[in-house]
């Protein structure tokens, strides 16, 4: 068969995919002429009309055949049925797509799981590692402290005081009591630090800080209570602070002056001494000797203080 324009015979296996096309393209016309039920020759007469006019020539064999293949659904394309085989094509053939999807998700795990590791497994494994270095360490600890102490001081009852700390120390250690164990060895600290320190206790005569403060206390007006202001110094110069429980509302601070109460005796001799030239001669209120923990005070001074005025 050919064109009449002169061009190359076309393959009978193509014109048939063709004829069955053009069929397809008539699907309406040619589902209802189907239903019909008329004699076939009228569709191929259909089909040869079709063809004419396009200018090209197709025998009737292969008319006949495209309306049976078109019967037969033939040249259509039939997906296979659903089954877990063709579920696996399907994932295959998609591979460029869900991979990266997957390779994505996999790369936020890993960095998750690094992080995770780096941040919160390893700093734990290394704080539970020197928590067991800190507690296995304990017990010797406890000696080093004590024989600092014994060094420090002279004072029975403050060496005392040391053992029983390390004592009750080690003792928690044995029964597994860790807090209580890690504050024994910081009381020991504490207290050799206390032994270690120098420095005076000073009034304040400077510009801006009252020396002297009287007080009439609330549950009692028919006294009067005195106190000098005064700041601990150590032996470089520098003003320490000091933890200060006021007498007035129980409260402890950290200070870095506070007023001390003392009697009327001393209360007025400083205010004298000061009233001369504006300056106290006779600074030294208290002085604190290493191997000590008291301060030794100037007759006069009493128990008690003020943290604000």
């Amino acid at each position: 068969m050919a064109d009449k324009s002169g061009g190359a015979p076309l393959d009978d296996l193509m014109m048939a995919m063709d004829v069955v096309d053009t069929l397809r393209h008539e699907e309406g016309q040619v589902a209802r002429e189907l239903k019909t039920d008329e004699r076939d020759k009228a569709m191929v007469e259909r089909l040869r009309q079709v063809y004419a006019a396009q200018g090209i020539e197709v025998p009737d064999r292969i008319l006949k055949e495209g309306v049976e293949d078109l019967k037969r659904d033939r040249f259509v394309y039939a997906p296979p049925a659903a089954g877990f085989q063709r579920t696996l094509a399907m994932i295959y053939i998609s591979r460029s797509t869900w991979s990266k999807w997957l390779a994505g998700v996999l790369a936020v795990l890993v960095v998750a799981a690094a992080a995770w590791y780096v941040l919160v497994a390893l700093p734990k494994q290394r704080a539970e590692a020197e928590l067991l270095a800190w507690l296995q360490a304990l017990p010797a600890t406890y000696g080093e402290l004590v024989d600092r102490i014994d060094a420090l001081t002279e004072n029975a009852d403050i060496e005392a005081q040391a053992q029983q700390l390390a004592g009750d120390g080690r003792l928690a250690l044995q029964d597994g009591q860790n807090e209580t164990a890690f504050k024994a060895e910081a009381d020991l600290r504490q207290l050799a630090a206390d032994l270690q320190e120098v420095f005076e206790v000073r009034i304040i005569s400077r510009e801006g800080v009252p020396t002297g403060i009287s007080r009439i206390p609330p549950t009692n007006r028919n006294t009067e209570n005195y106190y000098i202001v005064v700041e601990a110094v150590d032996p470089d110069g520098a003003i320490l602070k000091r933890t200060i429980v006021s007498e007035e509302n129980n409260k402890s601070e950290s200070v870095d002056k506070w007023g001390q109460r003392v009697s009327k005796t001393i209360y007025d001799a400083v205010r004298r001494d000061k009233m001369e030239d504006g300056i106290v001669q006779q600074g030294i209120l208290g002085q604190k000797r290493r191997g000590e923990l008291d301060i030794k005070w100037r007759g006069g001074v009493q128990d008690g203080a003020i943290t604000e005025w």
